[in-house]
């Protein structure tokens, strides 16, 4: 074999692929192109997660103590693991990757509101505990058992560039083997998800089984998946 074909071999295997996704945005729930939930009329977001959540029978009764931003995330990242478990993969080989634009804002206000008034200073710590973006992740890697690195990026707008670079660090240092990634963002009536699952092309054959076909993991095609209808 020459040294022009075990380079090709070579970056092959060490190409990442996007074995499974899920968007969550318009009171739509779509996973790997197809859409599993709809629902009109939505008054209030959190409704639409309870929905999704009793729809896909789901048995996790923290799950409703948790801030929209942490249900929204977890919902998502439950569907893409639903058939594509991590199967084989070390808890620490496995990353999480999040972003958003607004932060923990939302829970922010929410807690604000019951330490403004100082005649009735009543400060809630099931709502405190959430003002962090992170315990999104936290939320998602305890229910699926994931140790490896983690971060949640701020961005003014969803930005795949910003995404792929920090997430294909990850891969090119042999830090992480699968990575959850994505952007999370609730702020008032604004919610939107998109999450997936990036993987190394040798779980191409097992995420086949979903009838999704891999993509490869990109700017172009993470931008693609955020905005499927």
């Amino acid at each position: 074999m020459d040294a022009t074909l075990r380079s090709y071999i070579r970056k092959i295997k060490m190409d990442q692929i996007i074995t499974t996704y899920c968007h969550l945005h318009d009171n739509r729930v779509i996973v790997n192109d197809r859409l599993i939930f709809y629902q009109e009329n939505i008054v209030k977001f959190a409704d639409l997660l309870k929905s999704v959540y009793k729809q896909e029978q789901i048995t996790y009764p923290k799950f409703y103590k948790m801030d929209i931003l942490s249900k929204l995330g977890f919902i998502a990242a439950e569907l893409v693991l639903k058939d594509n478990k991590l199967e084989g993969y070390l808890p620490e080989d496995v990353g999480v990757v999040m972003s958003n634009s607004s932060s923990s804002l939302d829970t922010d206000i929410a807690h604000n509101e019951t330490i403004r008034d100082r005649s009735s200073y009543f400060p809630s710590p099931s709502v405190f505990v959430y003002t962090l973006p992170n315990i999104v992740i936290g939320e998602v890697c305890i229910r699926h058992k994931i140790k490896g690195e983690n971060a949640f990026l701020i961005s003014e707008t969803f930005s795949s560039n910003l995404l792929f670079s920090y997430v294909n660090e990850l891969f090119a240092n042999g830090r992480v083997k699968a990575c959850l990634c994505g952007w999370v963002e609730v702020m008032g009536n604004t919610s939107d998800a998109m999450v997936a699952l990036v993987e190394n092309t040798g779980r191409d054959l097992q995420a086949s089984v979903t009838g999704f076909k891999p993509l490869q993991f990109n700017v172009d095609n993470l931008n693609l998946i955020m905005t499927r209808n």
